[in-house]
């Protein structure tokens, strides 16, 4: 089977599935918003540890996204670890625009931010850096605040689908 269209360039449908064979977890990265005091979110299945010393993580951002500039203009962000019961939730956070909060419950992170009600856990952090990487902003953020918060599996993101463990 051929992985190069005939201009050379590499299939980006090819690449799509042989990259969504790899299982990532899951985030909504949030935020209130500094203008309207409104709580902003989307999500994520590009997030992973990057250094213990500095504590540091990174996601990646669509270019095309309208809410990381609402997020990124706060100071501190709130990744939130999605649960395998959380689909609706990822749905939600990876909509445009709307009320990406509306008929979900969450309180308040240490850093001012929203913690979704089911989330595995929750990370304050501090953008360090933004890298320009093809259509998409890799951030780098340092860990500020960090705690577990409900029990239970992963949502992950497999073959284009979502999806948990059996056992967890």
């Amino acid at each position: 089977m051929a992985t190069h269209s005939g201009n050379g360039h590499l299939d980006s449908r090819r690449f799509r599935s042989v990259l969504g064979r790899f299982a990532t977890g899951v985030v909504a990265i949030t935020a209130l918003d500094t203008d309207s005091g409104d709580p902003c979110g989307l999500a994520a299945n590009s997030f992973t540890s990057v250094s213990l010393e500095p504590p540091l993580v990174a996601f990646c951002v669509a270019h095309t996204s309208t809410t990381w500039p609402r997020v990124r203009g706060a100071k501190v962000l709130t990744v939130n670890v999605l649960a395998d019961n959380q689909q609706p939730v990822c749905r939600q956070m990876a909509t445009s625009g709307g009320d990406k909060f509306a008929g979900l419950d969450w309180t308040v992170s240490p850093g001012g931010n929203p913690v979704l009600d089911g989330a595995l856990a929750w990370i304050d952090c501090a953008v360090e850096a933004e890298h320009l990487a093809g259509d998409h902003m890799i951030v780098v953020a340092r860990v500020l605040q960090l705690d577990t918060h409900a029990d239970g599996g992963p949502l992950v993101f497999f073959r284009g689908g979502y999806g948990g463990f059996a056992d967890c």
